[in-house]
């Protein structure tokens, strides 16, 4: 019997008990019925008392046994007890979207559900067809210069990574012969574990998720198919990468099997730093040197950008050592687009020689009587404590 025949019929409507009936009124019923439509108790041989004592005794199978029973009530409740409109149109004729049972060799939705109802009664059917295998993710590294990582640059990377043997063209097998669909699997390469009311579907360990079986293997690549490929490409690396960061490359790893899709390409991210610019989060920076008397009078001075042009910040007067002022749009490319800032934090430069001119006004300057003693609350504040 099929998985949708198993389904479509309603054990409990052939014995005439409710849903909620009890093992003992299950078991009263069918002894009633089976007296009934025995063959023994009809000596005719009328086909339908035959075929009505048959059904009754398929229903009594699956009913009497609690497990069985379980499994029949979860698969029902899972499509609704109307699953009678799947005769003669099937399961698109139910309202589905898709063919619920389907057949041998058709791939879709309807085998994975007829996986699932395998699992749960050990019927229905399987496709042969060979499952398609993803390629593997392949893992690489590059050192960028500052600048290229602040604005993104293309690299070229050469890769190692499995790929289809040239020997066996990927068969596996020696040349001049061909391997043979794995029986445990019908070639899938997937086996079907029950765990109560569900089947879990995991690779085959007889071919190891293959679907074949390799019986002369090939010398090339002992038989897995799979040999070393290298080549080299040309990557993309986004504007923004920071030191240690890890990206992918969708698609840019090993190819994969049976049509599958490729497998990605991780590439870890070493920046190399910078003479004059650091960096903070989005932002970049940089430490510029200025004269006591611009910090003191106020000035514009000129600030380097990376790979542009200088641009002017105003210095305000009386600007202590140390103050960090902010150039809008200047800093590192964000993933929407937008840009970070440049943080640009000044000091005073002292300097190394002092012409008699300046000493002159220094120590002027620096005279008690023409300013303030700029430690003298300081000195208060540690003597209050």
């Amino acid at each position: 019997m099929s998985t949708k025949d198993y389904l479509e019929k309603d054990y409990y409507a052939v014995l005439g008990v409710p849903k909620n009936a009890t093992a003992e009124e299950i078991k009263k019923a069918y002894r009633r019925l089976a007296r009934k439509y025995h063959p023994d108790a009809n000596a005719g041989g009328d086909p339908e008392t035959t075929a009505k004592f048959k059904e009754i005794s398929e229903a009594y199978d699956v009913l009497s046994d609690p497990k069985r029973r379980k499994e029949y009530d979860e698969a029902r409740a899972l499509f609704g007890s109307g699953l009678g409109g799947f005769a003669g149109g099937g399961a698109r004729g139910a309202g589905f979207p898709f063919d619920l049972f389907g057949g041998v060799g058709q791939q879709g939705a309807g085998d994975r559900i007829g996986d699932l109802f395998s699992g749960l009664f050990g019927r229905g059917g399987r496709t042969t067809t060979r499952r398609a295998r993803r390629g593997q993710d392949i893992e690489s590294e590059v050192t960028l210069s500052f600048s290229d990582a602040v604005q993104g640059t293309t690299v070229s990377l050469r890769l190692t990574s499995s790929a289809a043997c040239q020997a066996c063209s990927g068969t596996g097998a020696r040349a001049g012969t061909t391997p043979r669909v794995c029986p445990t699997c019908e070639g899938t390469g997937a086996a079907s574990r029950n765990l109560g009311s569900f089947a879990f579907s995991e690779p085959c360990r007889d071919c190891r998720g293959r679907g074949l079986i390799v019986d002369d293997p090939c010398r090339a690549c002992d038989g897995s198919g799979r040999g070393k490929s290298t080549r080299t490409i040309h990557a993309r690396i986004p504007a923004g990468v920071a030191d240690g960061q890890r990206i992918r490359l969708k698609g840019k790893g090993a190819p994969g099997e049976n049509g599958g899709p490729a497998g990605d390409l991780y590439v870890q991210i070493h920046v190399r730093p910078h003479r004059v610019f650091g960096r903070s989060g989005d932002n970049l920076t940089i430490t510029v040197p200025i004269t006591f008397t611009e910090a003191a009078l106020g000035s514009e001075i000129k600030v380097p950008t990376l790979g542009g042009l200088p641009v002017t910040l105003r210095v305000p007067p009386g600007t202590p050592n140390g103050r960090t002022f902010r150039v809008r749009g200047r800093g590192v490319t964000r993933k929407d687009g937008t840009k970070g800032d440049l943080l640009v934090t000044v000091e005073v430069a002292v300097p190394q020689y002092v012409d008699p001119e300046l000493r002159a006004a220094l120590e002027k300057l620096h005279d008690p009587k023409e300013g303030a003693d700029l430690r003298a609350d300081l000195i208060k504040q540690a003597q209050s404590e």
